[in-house]
């Protein structure tokens, strides 16, 4: 099966637990929002589309993530969201992408997001940069080899003392969210390879 056909069958079998986050809570009533999961070919290979956020004391600072943002009222759906938020981060055309799927919801507690992730064939690659230098510090295309290899595989001890996976890629080390829903999608299209969850990295 083509790896877009098992993209597009993950909403009907996508566990919001398998990507390490709960859904929102019945009577949730904090911001909307969504984010661009954008997947390119790279000659026999894939790569994800990737921000780093500007080191601006906020509270996502510095830290690498899928580009996307709050939902605004001009927002039809999660993927206007996400399209728009993308475009304004990274300069990337949505006329570029093919939607393949659209997550559920998932609940971001530390700054009370409801997160829709969107997943999307960048069939026609251009070139991509921080749009946005108040919000985005580097754009990064990293190849999904590079996040199955073991040797890029870690676990994060965050600020609070939990733990969940990171990968150790492009120089960066993405944890977090963004790493639970890389994590999730690795192991739902069975790319994924054993690695060592003893290995620790502290991520900030």
């Amino acid at each position: 099966m083509d790896w877009r056909d098992r993209v597009r069958a993950l909403p009907q079998q996508a566990d919001p637990l398998r990507f390490g986050r709960h859904v929102p809570p019945p009577d949730f009533r904090g911001r909307e929002s969504a984010v661009l999961i954008a997947l390119a070919d790279a000659g026999h290979d894939l790569d994800l589309l990737l921000i780093e956020r500007a080191r601006d004391g906020s509270l996502h600072s510095g830290q690498p993530a899928f580009p996307g943002g709050r939902t605004e009222p001009q927002d039809a759906d999660a993927v206007a969201t996400a399209m728009r938020e993308a475009q304004e981060e990274t300069g990337i055309e949505p006329a570029s992408l093919e939607v393949l799927a659209v997550l559920p919801r998932l609940h971001l507690a530390v700054s009370d997001f409801a997160v829709t992730p969107v997943v999307a064939h960048w069939h026609t690659p251009g070139p991509v940069h921080p749009a946005d230098p108040a919000e985005v510090a580097a754009v990064h295309r990293v190849p999904v080899r590079a996040l199955v290899d073991p040797s890029n595989r870690a676990m994060a001890r965050h600020p609070s003392g939990s733990q969940g996976p990171a990968f150790l890629v492009a120089g960066l080390v993405v944890w977090g969210f963004t790493a639970a829903i890389i994590d999730g999608l690795l192991i739902a299209l069975a790319w994924d390879e054993p690695w060592d969850r003893a290995r620790i990295v502290d991520p900030t």
